[in-house]
């Protein structure tokens, strides 16, 4: 008669697989709400996510939804954590790859122009919360206040840096340059995707170009 084979205690039953796979699963699942969840958000704003409209997006139950994030608040905080991740990935980290002054000041700016380009047509998070979410205190308008600061606050860091690299005037005032390019997407976003004017990519970029020229150093004294 065969002997029967005694099981390794270190063996993984299907049972035991399976429930290995089930956390896996559920973060790919709140992942996909949360895809869903920033593309709605986009267009219709942070205010205009529910629940209920994310259920219908994944065609989920509204338990379901609610299993991963327990509650619309919840909901609308983890939209702005992976809209600020995304925005960090596409605009800021690139950039550092550029060298220190003009030339990374220059890819942060390009980036954050590439990116807004493409939300004339879909929206930017960080605008439409801002107007949804101005006068409103709490934990939502705090994380979109905090996610804009952290961005300007890389921008500000690498106009001293440009200042540092003797690529601007030593008088050059951080605060408002930085206030200045800020404004300079701020006004695209408002001509581009409210007026539709035309060209107006093309003025923001040369009115970057004229920030930093009021800032330079004069070519004899670089």
């Amino acid at each position: 008669m065969p002997v029967a084979a005694h099981a390794s205690p270190h063996a993984s039953s299907p049972s035991s697989t399976a429930v290995a796979r089930a956390p896996q699963k559920g973060r790919q699942t709140k992942s996909a709400i949360v895809d869903a969840a920033l593309a709605l958000a986009a267009q219709i704003g942070l205010e205009g996510l529910s629940i209920g409209a994310i259920a219908e997006v994944m065609q989920m139950s509204k338990s379901g939804v609610f299993a991963h994030f327990g509650s619309r608040e919840e909901l609308q905080l983890s939209v702005v954590r992976e809209y600020h991740q995304r925005f960090e990935q596409e605009v800021f980290y690139p950039a550092l790859q550029a060298p220190r002054g003009l030339p990374r000041l220059r890819a942060m700016f390009a980036n954050w122009m590439r990116r807004t380009s493409t939300e004339i047509d879909s929206g930017c998070i960080y605008i439409s919360g801002a107007v949804e979410f101005d006068d409103r205190p709490g934990p939502v308008r705090d994380a979109l206040a905090d996610s804009v600061n952290i961005w300007l606050a890389a921008m500000t860091r690498a106009v001293v840096l440009a200042r540092e690299a003797g690529h601007l005037r030593a008088d050059a005032d951080e605060q408002q340059v930085a206030f200045e390019i800020h404004a300079l997407i701020l006004a695209l976003h408002y001509e581009a995707r409210f007026l539709r004017s035309p060209g107006s990519l093309a003025r923001a970029e040369a009115g970057f170009d004229n920030i930093l020229a009021r800032h330079a150093v004069p070519p004899a004294a670089a």
